[in-house]
């Protein structure tokens, strides 16, 4: 079987004897089992949750941007479920919130809080960096509506994490291909910078983009890009980014490269200083 299951239900079914529970499969969490074989993620881990809750639990937060198709979700997060069994349990990381019924959905089975449900949940549950990276991921598998995460968020007036929650919500950009170029974006607009442009192609004299920047200011042609740790563990790539830097100084941009383990300080201040050069 390939999608998690519960161990008693199988045995009883006739479908795996005890011997190739134990051997042939994993145990996810208590009687919820995934065949050894198969390597873990967070949409498995999400079911077998759901599966754990005697499917009566609904999969939410980052859980449930992954089964909505949203990036970035690592199999190691613990399991996001609403359900009335608070228990803590590891893996598992249950919340106690209640649920209208436009606020769910099916999802092969499961149910799943709506996208637009999610990104509330998100920015709620989380710190603005962190929610910020998963709205991103989110907006960029589901098409959730302004108009329905204001309806939700008028409803939660009182809840705990709303205030921050506006402001997560304000910063969504599903431009982001990355949690870093996320982390980038929301210090930069923090800082009291304007709002980047993200996924900037530009052009040379052709109609097909040589280069799409990350983020940038358009009338100003200056763009801050997260290269990571590139330059340190891929020599091909990094010379290939080192001309496409030249032609777009070419272009007349500034470029701020971004590496792992920079100051968010002094990234804000290098940047701050491109744009005061062409202000």
């Amino acid at each position: 079987m390939a999608d998690p299951f519960i161990g008693s239900e199988a045995l009883d079914a006739g479908l795996v004897t005890p011997g190739q529970l134990i051997t042939g499969h994993v145990r996810v969490f208590r009687d919820v089992y995934l065949h050894r074989d198969i390597e873990v993620t967070a949409v498995d881990r999400a079911r077998a949750g759901w599966l754990w809750s005697k499917r009566q639990g609904v999969v939410a937060g980052f859980s449930a941007s992954a089964l909505h198709g949203g990036q970035w979700v690592g199999a190691d997060r613990p399991v996001e479920l609403i359900h009335g069994n608070r228990h803590r349990l590891p893996g598992l990381l249950i919340r106690g919130d209640t649920l209208r019924c436009d606020e769910i959905q099916v999802i092969d089975g499961v149910p799943v809080t709506t996208p637009a449900r999610t990104a509330v949940d998100l920015a709620c549950w989380y710190r603005t960096v962190e929610a910020v990276a998963g709205l991103d991921a989110l907006a960029r598998a589901a098409d959730f509506k302004d108009v329905d995460v204001q309806r939700i968020v008028d409803r939660c007036g009182g809840r705990r994490g709303i205030v921050r929650a506006r402001e997560s919500l304000g910063l969504v950009d599903a431009g982001a291909e990355s949690p870093k170029e996320s982390w980038l974006r929301v210090i930069l607009i923090r800082a009291g910078l304007p709002p980047p442009v993200t996924q900037i192609p530009v052009y040379d004299g052709y109609w097909q983009p040589f280069a799409v920047l990350d983020m940038g200011w358009l009338e100003a042609k200056v763009a801050a890009e997260y290269d990571g740790d590139t330059h340190r563990t891929d020599h091909i790539r990094w010379r290939r980014d080192a001309k496409r830097h030249e032609r777009l100084q070419r272009c007349g941009w500034i470029v701020v490269r971004v590496l792992a383990g920079d100051r968010e300080g002094d990234v804000i201040r290098r940047v701050r200083s491109a744009l005061a050069r062409r202000a």
